[in-house]
């Protein structure tokens, strides 16, 4: 998700974990949100933990001048937010009180709403391809009976983003009374391997809290104007999304996701040393690796990393020693024989550059 930021234009920036109540007050959180946050005192002051990221990016912002020239801004942060969930509603990492967002925010005139839509529409897809992610439902979701603004206003947010999923040629779904209290937004629902649906990706149009937290910029007349604010997230909760992912998965993660994606084991305490060098090797190539030095047979250590779902088994032993190979075998049995390490390296990275 950092090379995504990084690719797409977005600066990646940290904001402060707790804030004065008075910014989440003008920012429209307390009247809608407070219910669901927690605070704190300090030296007679009260502050809030963030439940979301985004008026700490529009302080952010507004450290500095800005002319329309300069617009778009994209902030990314992976953000730590607390939210106040009843207990009864926590469920291992898929529904947590702690989370981290993969959260960004674009700043820009009611101009570029579209391209920028459009643009992060084709990134959210391309990123849940990777993840092996291919029945995605998009939504639309509508102005709430609770929400900041005009109507007039939240019409053209919902054109705006209405105007982009057509330029995109996709279909949606509208559901009304659903969008956010500060603006409407795009909602990416994801069917796992089970066929369990997941509100993943969303995409929100906010002309509402930039107002409200004194963002502005220069327009080519030198007059100051309020910018669009959008607020989008891939992944949204990153805890929440390992969890879907492992069981989309079965645990059986790709190459490229695999915590570790090698291991290496010896026969005999004699190729001991060679395992030990290999591993180093491979660790120097960029790979995850482990040794397995145990002293075990080898049918119960294959067996053993099988069911943990490693995705290359390296076999050491004394023809692999003599020759400068290792026997590999993958996660579903295949033997591919021996290979040298350069042989091996280039067979992985082809893999990896897949994302297969």
């Amino acid at each position: 998700m950092r090379g995504v930021y990084r690719e797409s234009g977005y600066q990646e920036v940290k904001g402060p974990q707790i804030l004065d109540v008075s910014l989440w007050k003008k920012s429209g959180h307390w009247d809608n949100y407070k219910d669901n946050m927690f605070f704190t005192e300090s030296e007679k002051r009260e502050y809030a933990l963030k439940p979301m990221n985004c008026p700490g990016h529009v302080q952010i912002y507004n450290a500095g001048l800005h002319s329309y020239r300069d617009l778009p801004i994209r902030y990314g942060e992976f953000g730590g937010c607390h939210r106040d969930e009843p207990s009864g509603a926590l469920h291992g990492i898929l529904r947590v009180r702690a989370f981290t967002q993969d959260d960004g925010h674009v700043f820009c005139t009611e101009s570029q709403i579209e391209s920028e839509v459009a643009a992060f529409h084709q990134q959210a897809l391309k990123v849940y391809e990777d993840f092996g992610f291919k029945d995605i439902a998009i939504k639309i979701a509508l102005r709430p009976e609770k929400r900041l603004g005009s109507d007039e206003v939240w019409d053209r947010a919902e054109a705006a983003l209405r105007a982009a999923l057509g330029a995109c040629g996709v279909e949606w779904e509208e559901l009304p009374d659903e969008g956010a209290f500060y603006g409407p937004k795009i909602e990416y629902h994801l069917r796992d391997a089970i066929g369990r649906a997941w509100q993943l990706g969303t995409m929100q149009v906010d002309f509402m809290m930039p107002e409200r937290l004194g963002a502005e910029y220069v327009d080519e007349h030198s007059a100051r104007r309020h910018p669009v604010m959008l607020h989008r997230a891939i992944v949204g909760s990153m805890e929440r999304f390992i969890g879907i992912l492992i069981e989309h998965h079965a645990g059986a993660m790709p190459l490229w996701l695999a915590p570790v994606q090698l291991v290496i084991m010896n026969i005999t305490d004699a190729q001991a040393g060679y395992v030990r060098e290999m591993t180093q090797a491979l660790v120097n190539e960029g790979f995850r690796v482990e040794s397995d030095l145990r002293n075990e047979k080898i049918g119960y250590k294959i067996r053993e990393h099988s069911l943990q779902k490693v995705p290359y088994q390296l076999v050491a032993g004394g023809r692999e020693m003599e020759s400068g190979t290792l026997a590999v075998r993958t996660r579903s049995g295949e033997d591919l024989g021996s290979l040298s390490l350069t042989d091996l390296v280039a067979r992985l990275r082809q893999e990896l550059d897949n994302k297969s």
